[in-house]
């Protein structure tokens, strides 16, 4: 065994651990953003608003999408699309697992139309996606079909990743808000707190970044 692969070996686990806690903590963030009521993040718009409409678990809704983007990566891919991407299948039905999870717990706290309690919850979701993001994307697994969606339309246009990526979530959140309209006669799960969510998160994450930054360099010279 090689040292490179015996250290792979070694860190395994505990990369392993933060994915899992990362998506978790994330699902969390997403549920305190449902029952802000003030609209989910980009991407969870499309899981949401077909809860709102038929009464589907957003959870297995969620899945579904995940496995869905899956299936785009093939047809766009085609031999370019590696076997282990079939992996964010299973993370997919993960991240629906978790979400169904946190959203139970989520419907034990009293609604509220409160507007000071409202847009904290909203905060309290950036926060906690944004940390969440911090756990899961270093951890260097396997990404979101979500995330593996816009890159394999970034390789195969020869797009930037962050350009696929804002319209991508522009996409989402226009089909969502049409859906609901048609359907609900409201934006249902589009919000302002669905346009927060997509300015801030990366402003938060950063930030995080930035302090735990600071923190580790204090504690070496201490």
């Amino acid at each position: 065994m090689t040292e490179k692969t015996s250290k792979f070996g070694k860190d395994l686990p505990k990369r392993l651990l933060k994915y899992f806690f990362g998506l978790f903590i994330m699902t969390a963030g997403i549920s305190l953003s449902v029952i802000s009521d003030l609209g989910v993040s980009p991407l969870s718009t499309i899981p949401y608003a077909v809860t709102l409409y038929c009464g589907f678990d957003m959870g297995l809704g969620t899945t579904i999408m995940h496995a869905f983007f899956v299936l785009m990566q093939i047809v766009l891919l085609r031999k370019n699309f590696r076997p282990f991407m079939l992996l964010q299948v299973p993370a997919g039905i993960v991240f629906g697992w978790f979400t169904s999870l946190c959203n139970g717990w989520a419907d034990m706290i009293p609604k509220t139309d409160n507007f000071v309690i409202q847009p904290l919850l909203q905060l309290g979701s950036i926060l906690l996606v944004a940390i969440g993001i911090h756990f899961y994307l270093p951890a260097n697994i396997i990404p979101l079909a979500g995330e593996g969606i816009v890159s394999a339309i970034s390789s195969v246009f020869h797009w930037s990743f962050p350009k696929v990526k804002v319209g991508f979530d522009i996409s989402a959140v226009t089909l969502s808000a049409v859906f609901c309209l048609i359907m609900l006669g409201s934006l249902g799960s589009v919000g302002i707190g669905t346009l927060l969510s997509a300015l801030l998160t990366g402003t938060v994450l950063a930030y995080i970044e930035k302090l735990l930054l600071i923190f580790r360099k204090k504690k070496k010279t201490e």
